[in-house]
């Protein structure tokens, strides 16, 4: 695009004012955008950033007035201007600027005449109440001589009476003048009574706490309910009648102290506006006619009511928002102005307006709902210990919290936890003087017990939990860490749970996955980290996109879906607001939670031949095979053949881990690692404490191994394998070997040997979810009402009627496990009818790891033109990725097809091949295509390098590009490389592409070259005066246009010369458009 703007001054009549120019000339009619505000306004930070992308419209000029202009010169020598950006704040003049449009008669982005209303509350309630939008209920005080009956107070203790209208405390007081930030709220007796003053912010505090409960008795003021917010206010802001910015901030009523972060500023949190906020911010712009309007919004009580109108605002420290505003105020201020000036422009059309893209089959569809159920991102190892009570303290407790009701209670507060903690502390002193084998054994349950709970010297809900069932008749059977025998009476199953946090490395895979994610959308196609402004993110900002964001109830979970969420939607700041404020917890009806200890009795029949079959000390047999793997699964069959004696490894497996302990003590009496960190701040005392509760437990007091600890095996040395390799320890690579062989027979028949198991249990664990997805995909065609715009309330909305709804559903690994057996052996399609479907069950049974992100991915599309009846009106999409890449390259992983394999990029690859032009193949991407369940035709889609992501999305294994030695390594050979580059910013390629496209080809192939470009996914606008029938070395880059919603190729005093796709053939000015 064009180079920034620079600011530089001018002289006026002898008067400095300011603009902003570009650095390279621009055209010879410009459209000048004057802007009229006070130095502290128009010189801010949120203003400079706009007005220097505004400067990037190649037919405006900005020039902004200086404060000693407007205050001191006539309004006949202020600076002419064809368009007017002025606004009102103290000490401005509007009563000038008012004659100034006059006067000049420039386009308004903000009317003048409407801001004297807005300094005025009565006013502003007046107009809202006029267009029906809900306020907090109000009434006038007017102290004025001439109109004594609307003076009428009566003060009571508890209550105040204005004009009739009766207002119990707690209530609101607004000075009448909007400049008047002095509102207070009174508070009744019962609360303490006083009133809390609030004022504009100084430093960090924004009110006072005052013992006066007399409201005031001079001047004239508004009265309102106080509504209760929960402690946050809204703030939103509109640029146009189709775009509005919400984030909320903790409300100054509270406590008065700014909440400020690192940096000084003020936190705020992003917000998603519900459909009738959407409405009412479109109708607060059109009403006080301020085409950039802030106002502030109060959530209270299941609805939201407009309590203050600001009129111009700018949302502060938001690039997304700096970059859609100036877009916005660009094409508004050139929709009205180019026709007059005859500017050649037209209004772009842009791809993500109408959500059409094509799908896996290559055709063009409307895309109308995404669902996706992943799992988590990386974790610290889960720990969990086990042990059945039968203390009437732990009756008593279960009791307490109303554990009856439904034979399981979940603790987690930190008062809850307490409570165990005080039992298990009773319980260790009261068993200290006994020395039975059984009550020896019990003492060391309670003791670890209580070591755990007292860990880190303070509760945390999110990092432990005790789990109590109540178990009528006792335990069933002996568990495997407490096999004595116990008389058939009731009992309680303790389960404590441990660790299990969101890593630091969890929350960047989250959050990558979801900036990835936008690719699924339309105009997000290609580099998935886009632009802010890209289709995913003006869907949602322009009210068509249907978003809910739903987890489990544990902490890591909803973590991921709130970096996920950060990701995807491009907002900015902690985790902790977005989970607040955009993430619903979903563990009502086990719609993503399960208890995974209350087993059914399929699971329990199922671990019980597990453990019989891996604990056979020989080699396994045909009977075997057929035991444990009747489903064939590739994946299976393979670790088996790896394992062949399950014995044998389990007995490496445990020398290794015993090697592993002793290596760590010795690191330990070493003074040099006495301080030293681990990843995630663990200590070498903790990580000794996981790996030697898993030596005692793996390895029972008979000799046998327990296989359920095999997953946390897995589990633990992966992680100090992944973010622990520094220490460098012996063994861990065989280690992560052996167990990750173990692990991959055992975690997937834990959900089923057969087909039949697996379903049983899968419906056990999945049955509301997938009754869930199925409302949600049925919903997206029947209710048509959902956040989309009001017909009367849609005008300039180019799609007002389309929407995409997203589901987003984050939970374990059990749920995803049993999803994806939902789809494999539901009968959905017939391996056998289908070889579509074969070849996507084939890449599944190849898949031994559901890893952190794993995705399941459904897209449903509709054709409008088909028959609402007919099986072609739909079309369904299953996506599929196995999650982030393990520590070490599966070589038994199969090359998956792509997230869009049909897609017209792979069609123009195709189409180039096979005119024998040059395109790059896998050899020279080095990336694996993405697995898809939905794979089309059977070769693999290739990763040009110049789209290569560094990882891969739904559809995709995570890979990281290539290290930048390669990357720049590339050759510059042919036009994709030349485009790889230039899109890296690197300078010689844009010659070398010009040179490609024009000088270096033949005129009767310079037609498919040029089209190939374009079909093949590539933005780039090259441009500059023709010389040789080509171009100069270093022609200038300045984005790129469409031509009525097509791409359009131009050459030089040539006219079009190919169009992709159709469209128009009328001469454009000289260029080169070749659509990204």
């Amino acid at each position: 695009g064009l180079e920034w703007a620079e600011q530089i001054t001018l002289e006026w009549g002898g008067m400095a004012l300011t603009s902003f120019l570009r650095k390279s000339p621009p055209p010879e009619r410009q459209i000048v955008v004057g802007i009229c505000a006070m130095t502290k306004k128009s010189k801010s930070k949120p203003m400079t950033q706009i007005l220097e992308r505004l400067c990037k419209f190649e037919y405006i000029t900005v020039v902004i007035m200086g404060e000693d202009i407007i205050l001191n010169e006539p309004v006949e020598n202020w600076p002419p201007c064809d368009c007017l950006i002025s606004f009102h704040s103290k000490g401005f003049p509007l009563d000038k600027a008012v004659a100034y449009a006059k006067l000049c008669k420039p386009f308004l982005i903000n009317d003048l005449d409407m801001q004297y209303y807005i300094q005025d509350r009565r006013e502003v309630y007046r107009i809202l109440q006029e267009e029906g939008i809900d306020l907090p209920r109000y009434a006038v005080l007017n102290r004025d001589p001439d109109r004594p009956e609307e003076c009428n107070l009566v003060e009571g203790e508890d209550h105040v009476e204005v004009n009739g209208a009766v207002f119990p405390k707690p209530f609101v007081e607004k000075p009448v003048s909007a400049e008047d930030h002095n509102v207070y709220i009174y508070y009744p007796t019962s609360a303490g009574g006083g009133s809390q003053r609030l004022f504009r912010k100084i430093g960090s505090r924004s009110s006072v706490y005052s013992p006066e409960s007399s409201v005031r008795k001079t001047g004239s003021y508004i009265y309102e309910e106080f509504m209760p917010t929960d402690g946050t206010d809204v703030k939103v802001y509109t640029v146009g009648p189709d775009y509005a910015h919400a984030e909320a901030r903790k409300s100054p009523a509270l406590d008065g102290k700014v909440e400020r972060d690192s940096e000084g500023k003020e936190i705020r949190y992003p917000v998603m506006l519900t459909a009738m906020e959407k409405l009412v911010a479109r109708k607060v712009c059109v009403a006080f006619k301020q085409t950039v309007c802030g106002f502030d919004l109060l959530r209270a009580n299941g609805h939201s009511f407009v309590c203050d109108v600001n009129g111009f605002s700018f949302v502060k420290n938001s690039m997304k928002y700096y970059d859609d505003c100036a877009k916005i105020l660009g094409n508004i201020i050139m929709r009205e102005l180019a026709p007059q000036f005859h500017i050649p422009w037209s209004i772009p059309t842009e791809a993500e307006d109408i959500p059409i893209v094509p799908t896996t089959s290559g055709t063009m569809m409307e895309l109308r709902c995404v669902i996706a159920v992943i799992r988590h991102g990386d974790r610290t190892p889960k720990q969990k210990m086990k042990m059945e009570v039968k203390h009437p303290r732990f009756f008593e407790l279960f009791e307490k919290y109303d554990g009856y009701k439904t034979g399981k209670l979940k603790l987690k507060k930190p008062e809850q936890l307490q409570e165990v903690l005080d039992i298990a502390r009773q319980l260790v002193v009261e068993l200290g003087t006994h020395s039975d084998c059984e009550i020896e054994e019990r003492k060391s349950k309670l003791e670890q017990l209580k070591s755990v709970l007292e860990m880190y010297g303070h509760f945390s809900g999110i990092n432990r939990k005790v789990q109590l069932t109540y178990l009528p008749h006792g335990h069933p059977k002996a568990a495997s860490e407490d096999e004595a025998r116990r008389e058939p009476s009731p009992s309680l199953l303790l389960v404590l749970k441990w660790g299990g946090e969101l890593t630091p490395a969890g929350r960047v895979q989250a959050e990558e996955l979801g900036r990835a994610f936008r690719c699924m959308y339309p105009g997000g196609q290609g580099d998935y980290a886009g632009f802010p402004g890209c289709g995913l993110l003006r869907l949602h900002s322009t009210y068509r996109h249907d978003l809910k964001i739903y987890a489990s109830d544990e902490g890591r979970v909803q973590m991921t879906a709130a970096a996920f969420a950060k990701g995807l939607l491009a907002l900015e700041g902690e985790l902790t607001p977005i989970l607040v404020q955009m993430v619903k917890s979903a563990n009502m009806n086990g719609l993503l939670d399960s208890d995974s200890d209350s087993l059914s009795s399929c699971q329990h029949r199922v671990k019980a031949r597990l453990h019989e079959i891996m604990q056979k000390d020989a080699e396994f047999c045909e009977e075997d095979y057929e035991k444990l793997a009747p489903t064939g699964s590739a994946s299976l069959l393979n670790s088996m053949t790896f394992i062949q004696n399950p014995v044998e490894i389990c007995n490496q497996v445990f020398t290794l881990i015993e090697n592993l302990t002793s290596q760590i003590r010795k690191r330990l009496e070493d003074p040099k690692s006495a301080d030293l960190q681990l990843y995630h701040s663990e200590t070498l005392e903790l990580m000794l404490q996981r790996w030697s509760k898993l030596e005692r437990d793996f390895r029972m007091k008979n000799g046998r191994y327990d296989i359920s600890k095999i997953p946390d095996i897995y589990d633990c040395i992966k992680y100090d394998v992944q973010h622990n390799c520094a220490l460098k320890l012996e063994g861990t690579a065989e280690l992560f070997r052996l167990s990750k062989a173990l692990a991959d027979v055992i975690i997937p028949q834990e959900y089923g040997i057969n087909k039949e198991e697996k379903l049983e249990i899968a419906i056990g664990f999945c049955l509301p979810l997938i009754k869930k997805i199925q409302l949600d995909l049925q919903r997206t065609h029947e209710d048509e009402s959902v956040n989309k715009l009001h017909p009367l309330y849609s005008r300039g909305v180019l799609s007002p009627g389309r929407h995409v709804r997203t589901r987003l559903y984050f939970t374990s690994e059990s749920h995803v496990h049993s999803l994806l057996s939902i789809f494999r052996y539901g009968g959905l399609l017939d391996e056998n009818k289908d070889q579509q479907w074969k070849r996507a069950m084939d890449y599944l049974s190849a898949i031994s790891e559901l890893n952190y992100m794993t995705q399941i991915v459904i897209m449903l599309y509709e054709d409008n033109n088909k028959d609402p009846s007919s099986e072609e009106r739909f079309h369904v999409e299953l996506h599929f990725s196995p999650g982030v890449k393990g520590c070490e390259e599966d070589r038994n992983v199969p090359t998956g097809f792509g997230f869009r394999p049909a897609s017209a990029e792979v069609r123009a690859l195709r189409w180039a091949r096979g005119r024998g032009l040059p395109c790059m193949g896998r050899a020279a991407c080095g990336s694996a295509a993405c697995p898809s369940l939905s794979p089309g035709p059977g070769h693999t889609a290739a990763c040009p390098p110049w789209r290569r992501p560094a990882l891969q999305t739904p559809g995709g294994k995570w890979d990281r590009a290539a290290p930048q030695s390669q990357r720049h390594a590339q050759p510059f050979g042919d036009v994709a490389g030349a485009l790889w580059s230039l899109e890296r910013g690197r300078a010689p390629a844009v010659s070398h592409l010009v040179r490609l496209l024009i000088t270096s080809h033949h005129a009767d192939r310079l037609d498919e070259r040029v089209a190939w470009v374009v079909h093949a996914g590539l933005d780039a606008l090259v441009q500059g005066p023709a010389v040789g029938g080509g171009f100069v070395a270093e022609p200038r880059i300045d984005g790129w246009r469409q031509v009525a919603g097509h791409a359009v190729v131009v050459f030089p005093q040539v006219g079009v010369l190919s169009t992709a796709g159709g469209g128009t053939n009328e001469p454009l000015c000289p260029a080169v458009f070749c659509r990204v």
